[in-house]
């Protein structure tokens, strides 16, 4: 057996795009070909792609959603949460901390920035030993619940919100996957993610003024939101890496903010632990805060939740176990 580098099994994976090349030269199993190619790309944040004689799915495929939706807020605020990989019985801390903040800032704009369905079922990955997953059923019906939960504390909260999900990469599997091995059925209702969510506006990107984009993904790895302010030359707020974290970037032109939205799933959810075989992550549960005034957008802030059912906020630990 031959130990190499992550930066070496990168270069030879690139190279060959073939597990089962990588199995033979390195004198290892096929899985744990594949199990160490999971962990570099949740590790830097990349895709390792492998050749395949059926087309890999593109975001492309994914139709009916809208290029951008533009909110043209002045003054008022929008909460924006990513990532949540909905599972039945699944209800985190950070979700309750996003009711009890819906009831308590009465937002503009809720956004769910991607990936709440997760489309485990679908996944391009291989099943894992004798792991269990949710039916792509089972999956639609804990995100109905839980983003028609999420719609109805909005609407009582201000009668005016607006509700926009912008497409994450998990979101796509479901269209993606009927797409490649059902396309005659395109057009029949229920094909499309949208037909289930009617109460949410699909989107790619989300512009709450025309110098803020909120939007699943761009760049990726460790400076993922230095890199998606500093190349967009935007505010730009998104998910995709659970990592809640705001960078602020200052140049000629003023301050503007890369921001990651975090995930809204607890971090050790059951969603992710096979895959990530008890590995730390970079990750934080939690959801994000964007207050404009007179169409300027204020230092984003935070709400980062707790095990121990809180979250804390603007100095204060919030107790939502109840909600």
């Amino acid at each position: 057996m031959t130990t190499i580098s992550d930066e070496e099994f990168i270069e030879l994976w690139r190279t060959h795009n073939s597990p089962s090349k990588l199995a033979k030269i390195l004198e290892l199993d096929v899985r744990n070909i594949y199990s160490r190619r999971r962990s570099l790309e949740l590790k830097y944040g990349i895709e390792l792609a492998a050749k395949s004689k059926v087309a890999k799915p593109d975001l492309s495929t994914a139709h009916h959603h809208a290029a951008r939706y533009k909110l043209g807020i002045v003054d008022g605020t929008v909460l924006v949460f990513s990532d949540a990989h909905f599972w039945p019985g699944d209800r985190s801390v950070a979700y309750r901390g996003l009711l009890w903040a819906i009831n308590e800032l009465k937002p503009n704009a809720v956004i769910c920035n991607g990936d709440a369905f997760d489309g485990a079922s679908i996944s391009r990955f291989p099943r894992i030993g004798w792991d269990q997953k949710p039916s792509v059923v089972q999956e639609l019906e804990a995100c109905r619940s839980s983003l028609g939960e999420i719609a109805k504390t909005a609407k009582d909260a201000r009668y005016s919100v607006k509700l926009v999900w912008p497409l994450g990469n998990h979101d796509a599997r479901f269209e993606n996957r009927l797409a490649q091995n059902a396309g005659e059925y395109e057009g029949v209702k229920g094909f499309t993610l949208k037909d289930h969510f009617p109460e949410w506006e699909p989107c790619w990107s989300c512009w709450p003024t025309d110098h803020v984009v909120i939007k699943h993904r761009y760049k990726n790895g460790i400076h993922a939101t230095h890199n998606n302010t500093k190349d967009s030359g935007l505010s730009m707020v998104t998910g995709h890496l659970h990592s809640l974290k705001v960078t602020p970037w200052t140049d000629y032109t003023g301050t503007r903010f890369g921001v990651d939205s975090g995930t809204l799933s607890n971090t050790g959810a059951k969603q992710f632990v096979d895959y990530l075989e008890d590995n730390p992550t970079n990750w934080r549960s939690g959801f994000v805060v964007l207050t404009f005034v007179k169409g300027q957008m204020l230092w984003p802030e935070l709400i980062h939740a707790h095990n121990n059912g809180t979250i804390d906020f603007r100095g204060k630990l919030i107790d939502v176990s109840k909600v």
